[in-house]
């Protein structure tokens, strides 16, 4: 399979569907197409011939067959590879990883609006400012905190259904959110934090992202070069 990505430093979708393939030891060819904010950009184009979302990331299966979306990236994985736990085994707990996905697929705006994923780059003086003045963002970390507290609780942890699954590779960006920003959270939830960040997966997505050393200007709100 293929898996065509952004940058890793910047793309917080490439990133949930990579961690995934990777933890699970799934082989995959990986292409990273820098990312270009210009709608007639190169990387544009070279989506558009394999997907017609014409967005990063695209898994495409060894025929061709083309899936983009990370939730169904996951779904695809999961079906092709039944020997994997992508999602949990039982039927309630996979029931809630997939609801802790689509949560997180779907919501959180305020803090990736607000906190852009910038894996290079640690901004903790404006994660104190934005935590003392924007209401929006402490309602959304005080939700995600709940959300992996109770997880965490039901399952024993260490990752948010015991063992690494698909929910975990989804906040995995986020996990980089909360250290870049230094955003208050408790005991549990930074337990967690760290245990994610410290996966081999991830560490190596984040080695790889760190060793870009690209700027996009258009994706950095906070620093006008590196």
């Amino acid at each position: 399979m293929k898996l065509y990505i952004g940058n890793k430093n910047y793309s917080s979708w490439s990133m949930r569907s990579g961690v995934l393939l990777a933890a699970f030891g799934i082989a995959f060819e990986e292409e990273m197409l820098r990312l270009d904010f210009n709608p007639g950009a190169e990387w544009r184009r070279t989506l558009c011939a394999v997907s017609p979302a014409g967005k990063v990331p695209v898994l495409v299966d060894d025929d061709g067959f083309a899936v983009w979306d990370t939730l169904a990236i996951a779904e695809f994985v999961a079906d092709s590879h039944p020997e994997h736990a992508i999602w949990p085994r039982d039927a309630r707990a996979r029931a809630r990883a997939r609801s802790l996905c689509a949560e997180m697929h779907t919501g959180f705006t305020r803090l990736r609006t607000v906190c852009p994923m910038n894996i290079e780059a640690f901004f903790p003086e404006v994660g104190a400012k934005l935590w003392a003045e924007d209401d929006a963002l402490r309602a959304e970390v005080a939700r995600l905190d709940a959300a992996w507290r109770d997880a965490l609780a039901a399952s024993g942890g260490p990752f948010l259904f015991g063992g690494f699954s698909a929910a975990d590779a989804f906040f995995a960006p986020v996990a980089v959110r909360l250290s870049r920003f230094s955003l208050p959270v408790s005991d549990a939830a930074a337990a967690y934090r760290d245990a994610l960040l410290a996966h081999p997966a991830v560490e190596d997505w984040i080695a790889e992202a760190m060793r870009e050393q690209d700027f996009l200007a258009e994706a950095e709100p906070y620093r006008t070069g590196r």
